[in-house]
């Protein structure tokens, strides 16, 4: 006899994955399979490369800081090349409003505002360049003064300290009394007054460096600390001390358009933005706004393509995040 084959009362499973492979069509994939990326998507391919090329933020910083550049350069290459002529005085042309012949009007002795403002803002570049760079040159001394020893050390952050705690304006007015006024007595003020944030950075980075391998090693060998300051310290200190001295630069104008404009910096017949922003004042009430109107804005962008410029080195040049300097 046969044998029986006893079929079981429980229910036969189907096999799901075997099931959805002859279930579906060829080549379609599956509902439960995520979607393939595809190239040139928003999240894929090239697509995905032009977005992490449009967020670069090195390619961005160095456009601006071109454009700022070249815009600084124009404006102070104009200013520089114009002739002494073309900011004297005309009767016959007082008191005019902007027209196509004077962009920025005239004055009250009928001299051009656009010329008159080419030419302050060329002077107040040279004296924001004098100025940062003698501000520079006393933070980088100070900072290999301090590197040098602890009671060095503690004489310049003395010193840092006092000048920090001194209001800008009232030690730019005393500097500039004391120098005698004139370009080179307001750069000297400026000078004088803007180093040290920029020396307490030179001085920050120079104590990270003295606990470095090779400058120990340095000091095995037998090398001077005067040696070791100036051969092996200054080189890591020159990007920090380029960007700290073109940020000193909108401080610099700034504080000199503010000494021009309460009489105490350049003579009045020197073309300066502050002087002719304190000259405007008298005749603001007569309706005469472009006067300040124009110099004013001049110097606000010159100030703000000095600030981006600083601002976009530093980030290529990866100095920093949120140190100032001024």
């Amino acid at each position: 006899m046969k044998p029986k084959i006893e079929q079981s009362s429980r229910p036969v499973r189907e096999m799901p994955r075997l099931q959805k492979v002859i279930s579906g069509k060829k080549g379609e994939p599956s509902k439960d399979e995520p979607p393939k990326l595809q190239a040139g998507s928003a999240l894929g391919g090239n697509g995905f490369k032009s977005q992490l090329r449009y967020h670069n933020p090195r390619k961005r910083a160095l456009i601006w800081g071109s454009l700022a550049l070249i815009w600084i350069a124009i404006v102070w290459l104009t200013g520089f090349m114009l002739p002494a002529e073309s900011t004297l005085t005309s009767l016959m042309d007082r008191n005019l409003a902007p027209v196509w012949a004077h962009p920025f009007g005239t004055d009250w002795l009928g001299r051009d505002m656009f010329m008159r403002t080419l030419k302050g803002l060329t002077t107040s570049i040279q004296v924001g360049l004098l100025a940062a760079c003698g501000g520079g040159l006393v933070a980088l001394l100070l900072g290999l003064v301090a590197a040098s020893g602890k009671l060095a050390d503690r004489i310049v952050s003395w010193l840092i300290d006092l000048f920090l705690s001194v209001p800008h304006l009232v030690s730019l007015v005393m500097l500039a009394f004391v120098f005698g006024g004139g370009l080179s007595g307001v750069a000297a003020a400026i000078a004088l007054t803007h180093w040290p944030n920029l020396a307490r950075i030179v001085r920050a980075e120079m104590i990270q460096l003295k606990s470095a391998d090779y400058i120990h090693i340095s000091r095995r060998l037998g090398q001077s600390r005067f040696r070791i300051a100036v051969h092996h310290m200054l080189p890591h200190l020159v990007p920090q001390l380029f960007v700290g001295i073109l940020l000193i630069f909108p401080h610099a104008i700034l504080h000199e358009a503010a000494i021009t404009f309460l009489g105490l910096g350049l003579s009045p017949q020197q073309p300066a933005i502050g002087i002719i922003l304190s000259e405007s004042m008298r005749y603001l009430s007569a309706g005469m706004w472009w006067l300040a109107f124009f110099p004013g804005l001049a110097l606000l962008l010159v100030v703000r393509a000095f600030d981006v410029l600083g601002s976009s080195l530093k980030v290529m040049t990866g100095t920093g995040s949120s140190r100032e300097v001024g």
